[in-house]
């Protein structure tokens, strides 16, 4: 974790503005699952699809609670993993959440019944029922819940459950978080498919349970996008590299100069040519990419040019190299 983001000056404008991205990230996890995501028996994997799928064994136990049931000894896991740098802010964020969605669950359905049985058309007055449109559930329920995540990550915490464990896949096997948290979701699935569709532990399967863990899968895969989008933006930079057929000082000067970048030359050999040619290795904004390449173009129209994604860039100009287990989408 950044150490620094937990020395701030309590009670300053960045340490509210941290506190309610936190808090904001885990109502809409909350709302995501409630409304979108739990009616329609849909599985997007954690410790709350988790607990989905152990609320239909279970109905009088709430999926949130089942959440706190999975996130106490995962924060114990964790403390003991990651010590101290864990921080307060994933214990909140863990406990709050499930709150939350028992909460909104309560204040959204008029009986216990309604509750235990999370059926859509008596949600909110049946306002928000999608039991027609599971597609568009699992669209907006993915972006409640890749917003959330991607929310409380970006403050260095966590909401618990398998975003704990993707910490540690990140940690000893180098995973982006986002993809961690993928391969731990998927687990789950296949637990939902198990109970709903095949009615292991409640003697009652869903003809169209297969079709419910197709939708999970969906799901998955959007909130692991809008995830990664939340974490690092839209605006990749781009890395360009060029060969040359010589040295040329024009496309240098507008390099330092034009585009206020340095970048790298690289000795290169033509396999067919054999001759001796000039690589720049350079990385840019992607809204500069169309102007190296009108460049390029003036300068040597017989250059070879890739352009390919930098999706983290560190270093001078760009980001800082990040703080020892700071959480990273890479």
């Amino acid at each position: 974790m950044d150490i620094k983001r937990f020395t701030e000056p309590i009670f300053s404008l960045k340490w509210w503005m941290s506190w309610f991205q936190i808090l904001l990230g885990c109502t809409l996890l909350a709302a995501g699952y409630v409304f979108f995501i739990s009616p329609y028996n849909i599985v997007p994997g954690g410790i709350y699809g988790a607990s989905i799928v152990l609320h239909n064994i279970f109905p009088a136990i709430q999926v949130g609670t089942f959440g706190y049931m999975f996130d106490i000894p995962l924060l114990i896991l964790a403390f003991w993993i990651f010590g101290s740098k864990f921080g307060s802010r994933t214990i909140v964020a863990a406990l709050y959440t499930p709150g939350a969605m028992n909460l909104i669950t309560r204040l959204s359905f008029p009986t216990e019944e309604a509750m235990q049985s999370l059926d859509p058309s008596l949600m909110l007055g049946g306002i928000l029922n999608l039991s027609d449109h599971l597609m568009l559930a699992s669209i907006i329920g993915s972006v409640f819940l890749g917003v959330g995540v991607g929310l409380v990550v970006r403050q260095q915490a966590t909401t618990g459950g398998t975003d704990i464990i993707a910490m540690m896949i990140q940690k000893y096997f180098h995973i982006g978080f986002s993809n961690a948290v993928l391969i731990a979701d998927s687990v789950v699935v296949l637990s939902g498919l198990l109970v709903i569709g095949f009615g292991l532990g409640t003697g009652e399967p869903d003809p169209g349970g297969w079709l419910l863990s197709l939708y999970s899968l969906i799901t998955i895969y959007i909130t692991s996008r809008v995830l990664a989008y939340t974490i690092n933006g839209a605006s990749y930079n781009k890395l360009i590299f060029i060969i040359l057929n010589k040295h040329n000082d024009t496309l240098r000067n507008f390099i330092l100069n034009d585009l206020d970048r340095s970048a790298t030359y690289i000795q290169s050999r033509g396999m067919y040519s054999n001759d001796e040619k000039e690589m720049i290795f350079l990385v840019v904004p992607n809204k500069d990419v169309p102007l190296v390449q009108r460049i390029i173009k003036d300068v040597d129209p017989s250059a070879f040019i890739v352009v390919t994604d930098a999706y983290d860039t560190f270093g001078e100009g760009f980001k800082p190299l990040p703080e020892k287990d700071e959480i990273q989408n890479i």
